[in-house]
């Protein structure tokens, strides 16, 4: 799995989650998403610009119909979340009565989720579900329903697959810890 330590900025990283056992992850979720949307036509709503990278491995696996719109939020500076959620790029679909499956890269404090749920709700769509390629449940703050987790981690800080340090890391297909 990829080099034994690799530097970011001023950060040094370990080997943590290879590209196989992600895809097995991913495998894992679009199967239960075939399931559960057969004969429907979800909105996938991607939550940039962490969550490309699994929106196009689990988006490759969905047989069914589906439309995807991307939007942007920030929240994290440097390895800490801010607090804050800043809109960066917002939802322009009209979303009422529609299923959407909103696609998360990670889910650790859930403040992302906390701001962007409430949005979505109100504007009356037929459901909404969380696709999130990682979740830290010891970050949580907000009590959150989470239906479609492909792994649990631990709370330490990770870049790789989608997930940067600083703009940096994104690319890589496996993921590292912080050594």
């Amino acid at each position: 799995m990829g080099q034994p330590l690799i530097t970011l900025h001023d950060k040094a990283f370990k080997p943590y989650l290879s590209a196989a056992k992600i895809a097995e992850a991913i495998d894992q979720v679009a199967a239960r998403l075939n399931a559960d949307y057969a004969g429907r036509r979800p909105l996938f709503v991607v939550v940039l610009t962490g969550g490309f990278m699994f929106a196009t491995d689990l988006l490759k696996r969905f047989t069914g119909e589906c439309e995807i719109v991307f939007i942007r939020v920030a929240s994290y500076e440097g390895t800490a979340s801010s607090g804050q959620v800043q809109e960066i790029l917002g939802l322009r679909e009209d979303v009422k009565g529609r299923d959407i499956i909103l696609v998360e890269d990670i889910v650790d404090t859930g403040t992302t989720l906390h701001h962007l749920l409430p949005t979505l709700e109100a504007n009356q769509p037929a459901s909404i579900e969380v696709a999130a390629m990682f979740y830290k449940p010891a970050s949580l703050r907000y009590p959150l329903t989470l239906n479609y987790m492909a792994m649990e981690i631990p709370n330490d800080f990770v870049v790789g697959y989608g997930l940067d340090y600083d703009g940096l890391g994104r690319n890589l297909p496996d993921v590292y810890v912080a050594a």
